[in-house]
């Protein structure tokens, strides 16, 4: 049986105008990309920031690179519901993006993934 899993990220990212292009920026993960239109570098963001989260959990760096930029496992009765982000200048436009990471396991009845 075959079990997949999509674990999704609420990261915070940066736009800004740089001459020709824009530059986008998640300064929780230190990612950055760009692209000659807003939406392209909002495409080449999310995709830098997949890319990234994927090779993190390949190489079973994921924890560590989180708890590294400061992330920490919550309850959920512990999450701040009305996070404001710190106000931007009008030239830096911030927006929230979705990046999933999906998961898949092989699963065998027998198996047990933690072992005593």
């Amino acid at each position: 049986m075959k079990i997949q899993i999509t674990c999704t990220m609420k990261l915070p990212v940066e736009i800004r105008k740089k001459k020709k292009s824009f530059v986008a920026f998640c300064p929780a993960l230190d990612v950055a990309s760009q692209g000659s239109t807003e939406e392209e570098a909002k495409r080449n963001i999310a995709e830098a920031l997949f890319m990234f989260l994927r090779s993190c959990y390949e190489r079973g760096t994921l924890d560590a690179v989180l708890k590294q930029c400061g992330f920490e496992p919550v309850m959920e009765h512990e999450l701040v519901r009305d996070v404001h982000p710190a106000p931007t200048s009008a030239a830096v436009k911030q927006e929230y993006l979705d990046i999933p990471l999906y998961l898949l396991s092989q699963y065998e009845d027998n198996r047990q993934c933690h072992r005593a």
